[in-house]
């Protein structure tokens, strides 16, 4: 790792130069080609010498007086191209229509060095751009070409020397500019042809049509075409994209060879989905796909991930997916085969946090993915916000500084430009597995929208774009006066194919979609699901006593070489005598078994969240730290045939969660958890949890296994600290979409676990988790609980065995709120009231239920008691339910009543009296302890 020097930069000369003598100090920046960045220090003496020899070498004077002046020169043109390589992208030709004023930074000028009108004067640079010896007017000729272009680099704030050097070379040697054969010249051209080509095609059959068209920045399809191109040469097999909506159906179309009759199909109206496959579907312009193509006899397979239009949302889930593509290609060491690629908006990239939360997992353990090459479509306008106005800083690229990540900007103009900066980047990537973005600067023909009318928020920007040159135009002139092609091939090109393209169309009205992709590969053998309502569901999840007595010893032995904490060595003393007693097996125990389990079945567990190694209640403890060398045992990982891995997440929820939705996405075999620190946490990640996890089955065709673990229950913790906001879950549940529990026996959290991967099938799971259950001293389980013919119990019967007959009053309820429950109904000694837990609220088991209110032929009234407001929780979701397995039972006419906290704004109240004060209150009225109360003062009052 270089390291910058304290005070890299002289102090400031005025016109005239330097002063002579020791003024200009000890120069920190090397004299020769060893170190071209100027990151190494050199003493005075030494580069007196450096220069005396080369001047010797080169014929010029070598008395002290020449030296020395010589030397001053030098320093000021080391200077001059340090500031070239930091600043020069801010004097490069980016803007394709030219209304982006940029002041020139003072600093490259040659009068701001001393420099003006000395253009004939050597300097020596000691082989910086291969030159020892140099004119500064050819120096600056060649400062102002390499980083003044249509290309501008910013890697100066990259730490790293080796990566600066890379591109440095990359940028500054002659062989490696952008240089291309007349044939590959022709391919680039033809393909911006074909993308503009298309649009067109698009615009005149499906007049006033939303395409959210590539307009003004097909430069696009042959850069992206060099990334599949140069990748696969560099070790590529497989990339997987994510973009927004704008160029989409350009991307789909001529990157990833999705059928144009396809796509005219879909215009038309029709579905993406063969008849039988249902789902709802989406916009044409959120779909994905998935091909194979081919460049020099490598062949590369793509995906592109759908996503909706929360313009960003897709980053998270593409890296996700490409780390589990990477761990099933056994490509997580080199990170080379499997290539994420994301594709940006300007004024998206700098504005949603997403972007920001994803950037950050680069590199970070349990989420890198060797590196995301990031292409930015910069309209330069976001919607209808001028960038001025839609960020602080002047590029939207800005961001990715934060995780070093070097940044190309090139004019949109300019498609050999545009190529060579993905070619670049493709090479970066490859090399240092690190992150890199491209800046296309470019601009949209139209509105938003084709139907928006932009002039009236940018009239000028759009006057100019009226009457700009196409890209296809203004490349195949300078192709023209290169003799590189004819105007009749470049006619012949165009008319070829147009002509294609009306075959497509033809084809598109007689076109059937035939077969769905969604349980190929990692999913075959996998299927839709059977009736939500039916038992079918249900699988053999218990464990034959051999496996349970062997993850036993696994959870409660420490390596003689290793020391863990005091306390957790009491919690494993307590896990030992669980096993030993077969009694009293906790939350964390029973969790830990269904991981074991499920990793000696040949299943891989992946586990994540802000503190899920130790676990936020510091109940899990699945990693143990060495408290005199901080080595980790994670005595899971030790288990054969699968893998585990739990990871302690970056401060993220929107990020991290979409990483493990990708994750899931890809790997089906795997159990992909991702753990809110509370359960209110999950707010952070809304738009993941409606945008995919509740209906990218519906929308996409895409199923997914990934589970959400949201610890909830009112404990008196206050508002942030009480809720994992129940309520909107079940409001997304419909058409069998996601799985919603509130579980309170640790055994049955077992087999819910084990059933998520021994169905034949894969649905969202979101699980209310306990907090004060975690160690409540009757929520605890037995060994036989895990063993036999025990599997996931939808709906638990109260602990205190009450005969059907003699109930009279039905307390359904579901988590914590249960104990609280069955406490005080056993304290009061009331012996018709029984307490049912519903354990799965969707799919609702309404069947189950329906044959347990049958059988309670006495039965005067249900109440529905939750913890939660009226107004939050499960009450008006499950109303109904109750109501209609009610009737299915013969009680019809009865109606569930409700019991719980009044209406609230917030989920909870902050005061502990208060909440001690409400949750005594809805327990008495769950289980009518005021009536009992008044009807037995009417009682005494007749006996008085």
């Amino acid at each position: 790792m270089g390291k910058e020097p304290d005070n890299f930069l002289p102090e400031m000369p005025d016109q005239e130069g330097p002063q002579q003598g020791p003024s200009w100090g000890n120069p920190r920046w090397p004299l020769t080609d060893a170190a071209p960045d100027l990151d190494a220090a050199m003493d005075p003496t030494e580069m007196m010498a450096a220069v005396k020899e080369a001047a010797a070498k080169a014929g010029k004077p070598t008395d002290t007086a020449s030296v020395e002046e010589a030397c001053r020169d030098s320093i000021q043109a080391m200077l001059l191209i340090r500031l070239y390589r930091v600043r020069g992208h801010m004097a490069a030709d980016l803007d394709p229509l030219g209304l982006t004023h940029r002041e020139q930074p003072e600093d490259l000028s040659l009068a701001w060095h001393g420099f003006e009108g000395k253009e004939d004067k050597e300097v020596f640079v000691g082989g910086v751009f291969g030159y020892e010896w140099v004119t500064i007017g050819k120096l600056y000729e060649t400062l102002r070409a390499t980083y003044c272009g249509h290309v501008g680099l910013e890697y100066m704030h990259i730490a790293d020397t080796t990566e600066r050097r890379f591109l440095q070379d990359k940028f500054e040697s002659p062989e490696e500019t952008i240089q291309f054969t007349p044939e590959g010249k022709e391919a680039i051209l033809k393909a911006v042809i074909r993308g503009e080509e298309y649009e067109k095609y698009l615009a005149k059959k499906y007049v006033g049509t939303k395409r959210f068209g590539l307009d003004g920045g097909e430069a696009m399809i042959p850069a992206l075409e060099a990334v599949i191109k140069y990748g696969g040469s560099s070790g590529v097999r497989e990339i997987i994209y994510g973009m927004a909506h704008r160029g989409r159906l350009n991307v789909l179309a001529n990157v990833m060879a999705k059928p144009y009759r396809v796509i005219f199909h879909e215009f038309s109206g029709g579905s993406a989905n063969p008849d039988d496959v249902g789902g709802s579907g989406d916009v044409k312009y959120h779909l994905g796909t998935s091909t194979d193509r081919e460049f020099d006899g490598i062949k590369v397979h793509m995906s592109l991930v759908p996503n909706p239009s929360h313009l960003e949302a897709v980053n998270p889930v593409v890296l996700g997916k490409t780390r589990a593509q990477q761990a099933m290609d056994d490509d997580l060491g080199a990170h080379e085969k499997v290539l994420p690629v994301l594709i940006h908006g300007d004024a998206a990239f700098a504005g949603q946090g997403v972007v920001w939360e994803s950037l950050s997992l680069s590199g970070v353990q349990g989420y890198d993915t060797g590196g995301c090459v990031h292409f930015i479509i910069n309209n330069q306008i976001g919607f209808t916000t001028s960038p001025k106005f839609a960020r602080s800083s002047p590029y939207p690229s800005d961001v990715a500084k934060g995780i070093q990540a070097p940044i190309l900007h090139v004019n949109g103009d300019d498609p050999e430009a545009v190529t060579f900066a993905c070619k670049l980047a493709v090479e970066y990537r490859q090399t240092f597995k690190r992150d890199i973005v491209i800046d296309m600067w470019c601009y949209r023909r139209f509105g938003h929208n084709e139907g928006d009318e932009p002039s009236f928020t940018q009239p000028l920007m759009y006057k100019e774009i009226r009457k700009h040159t196409r890209v296809s135009e203004i490349y195949s002139n300078r192709l023209k006066d290169e003799g590189v092609i004819s105007d009749d091939a470049l006619a012949d090109a165009r008319q070829e194919f147009i002509s294609h393209l009306d075959e497509e169309f033809e084809k598109a009205k007689d076109y059937k979609p035939n077969e769905v992709d969604w349980f190929a590969g990692r999913w075959s053998g996998l299927h839709k699901p059977v009736d939500p309502e039916t038992a079918r569901r249900n699988v053999d999840t218990a464990l034959p006593k051999k496996l349970f007595d062997s993850l036993g010893r696994t959870l409660t032995t420490v390596p003689d070489d290793h020391t863990v904490h005091k306390t957790l060595n009491r919690v494993l003393d307590a896990k030992r005598e669980m096993f030993s007693s077969g009694e009293g097996f906790d939350w964390a125990t029973a969790e830990a078994l269904a991981f074991g389990s499920l990793v000696t079945e040949g299943f891989g567990v992946r586990l994540s969240g802000q503190d899920s190694g130790r676990g936020t209640f510091s109940q899990r403890h699945a990693i143990w730290v060495d408290q005199n060398s901080e080595d980790k045992y994670i005595p899971l990982a030790t288990l054969p045939h699968g893998k585990f891995e739990v990871y302690d997440s970056t401060l993220s929820e929107f990020g991290v969660l979409g990483f493990e939705y990708g994750f899931a996405m890809a790997d089906p075999k795997t159990l992909v958890m991702w753990e809110a620190q509370f359960g209110d946490f999950a707010n952070g990640a809304q738009i993941m949890i409606d945008q995919f996890i509740a209906a990218g089955e519906v929308k996409w065709m895409r199923a997914n296994g990934l589970v959400l673990l949201l610890p909830h229950g009112y404990e008196g913790q206050g508002p942030e600290h009480s809720s994992a906001r129940l309520e909107r879950f079940l409001q997304l549940c419909a058409n069998d979409n996601i799985q919603v529990l509130n579980i309170t026996e640790p055994a049955n959290y077992f087999h819910v676990l084990r059933r998520q991967m021994l169905r034949p099938f894969r649905k969202p799971m979101v699980i209310m988790t306990p907090k004060s259950l975690l160690r409540h001293p009757d929520a605890k389980s037995d060994a036989s609980q895990f063993m036999g013919k025990s599997h996931f119990m939808r709906i638990l019967s109260d602990r205190k065995e009450l005969a059907d007959s003699k109930v009279k009053r039905l307390v359904l309820c579901s988590g914590k709120v249960s104990y609280d429950l069955m406490d005080k109904r056993d304290e009061e000694k009331i012996d018709d009231v029984s307490i049912v837990r519903i354990e799965q609220l969707y799919p609702f088991p309404g069947e189950p239920l329906a044959v347990r209110l049958k059988r309670m032929t006495n039965l005067e009234e249900v109440v529905w008691c939750q913890e939660e407001p009226h107004n939050n929780g499960a009450w008006f979701f499950v109303q109904n339910r109750i109501e209609e397995a009610l009737t299915a039972a013969g009680h019809k006419g009865m109606r569930p009543t409700y019991a719980g906290r009044e209406e609230a704004a917030s989920p909870a109240t902050g005061f502990a009296s208060r909440h001690q004060a409400q949750q005594e209150a809805l327990v008495s009225v769950a289980l009518g302890l005021s009536e009992r109360g008044a009807t037995n003062a009417k009682r005494k009052s007749r006996k008085s």
